[in-house]
């Protein structure tokens, strides 16, 4: 019995060396798609006038996490079916001002050549019985090897703040409570839910009421008689005065 159960732990040993290498593959993937996103945040600041993206976390989950939820799943424990079943090793949160955002960013990268979706959750419009929102995304990214291509899962959570930091206060409070949550306490935590998209409502509406009185009166101010006796493009004497301005 003594001698099956070193087995046992050997047999876990070598799988959890397994899974530091296997997981490099997943920390790769995990890299490249932090590099696209970095990308867009570039372009959107130097270039576009709004940064949809506020800021993002990644994470990979760690040798143990990952077969702790093989053994949940009852699933055997070999790099082919972690592959399989476990598609959220590699993971990145990308938070947004509003909701337009999440999907703008969402089409963006579903878009991208190099990039399969496989599964698209969308907790926003179908929120769940607690209240959370996001929008999820599990897709496949290809990582360039010395010696082979690897397809590798990565799971997108697309959110607002305000989605975001429901969701993070809902894990603080869950988190140190390792019994049953008492129902007036799930009442009151799907009622902040609801007020929190509310609130998202709101200040988008408010948003796009702004943008609207800013193209009104974009023309105000500037002198136009430059764009006409002397054929200088209008947007670019609009920076000149702006430039004054400041």
């Amino acid at each position: 019995m003594e001698e099956l159960a070193q087995q046992q732990m050997s047999k876990l040993r070598n799988m959890k060396n397994e899974l530091i290498r296997f997981s490099l593959m997943y920390k790769f993937g995990l890299d490249e798609m932090n590099t696209k996103i970095n990308i867009l945040k570039e372009e959107f600041i130097h270039i576009h006038e709004y940064n949809p993206i506020e800021h993002t976390n990644s994470r990979l989950k760690s040798p143990e996490s990952i077969l702790k939820k093989m053994h949940a799943k009852n699933l055997s424990f070999s790099l082919e079916s972690i592959k399989e079943n476990i598609k959220d090793i590699a993971g990145i949160r990308i938070v947004c001002p509003f909701i337009t955002d999440v999907y703008k960013i969402s089409q963006i990268i579903e878009n991208q050549k190099d990039v399969e979706l496989v599964k698209r959750k969308d907790y926003i419009k179908n929120p769940k019985p607690n209240g959370y929102q996001s929008l999820h995304l599990i897709i496949k990214i290809p990582v360039f090897m010395s010696d082979k291509v690897e397809m590798v899962f990565v799971e997108l959570q697309i959110r607002t703040i305000a989605m975001d930091f429901w969701a993070s206060l809902e894990h603080k409070i869950y988190y140190k409570y390792d019994k049953e949550i008492p129902e007036r306490i799930k009442n009151d935590l799907k009622e902040a839910a609801l007020s929190a998209s509310e609130l998202d409502f709101k200040m988008e509406k408010i948003n796009n009421e702004v943008t609207t009185l800013k193209k009104r009166g974009d023309g105000e101010g500037v002198p136009i008689f430059f764009d006409e006796t002397l054929n200088i493009p209008q947007t670019l004497i609009k920076s000149i005065f702006k430039e004054e301005e400041n």
